[in-house]
């Protein structure tokens, strides 16, 4: 299992971070063009966790993101 950590901005202006996991593949690369992937489709959704919650994040309300290492620390 693979998972990434990426700073979500909003339309809105609001920043979120959040973990995303993928089960089928080790790779990170992998996983975080999958994520890029589904946020650029404006129909895409990805589901996350934040802290304890899991999120769902929809890719019409996306602006930008970040990817760790350089992004955010949970």
């Amino acid at each position: 299992m693979a998972s990434i950590v990426l700073r979500v901005r909003l339309v809105t202006g609001d920043r979120l971070d959040v973990t995303y996991e993928e089960s089928e593949t080790s790779q990170e690369t992998a996983v975080t063009e999958n994520a890029i992937s589904v946020l650029s489709d404006p129909s895409g959704v990805l589901r996350a966790r934040h802290g304890d919650r899991e999120v769902v994040i929809y890719g019409r309300g996306v602006a930008a993101i970040e990817i760790e290492p350089r992004g955010p620390v949970l």
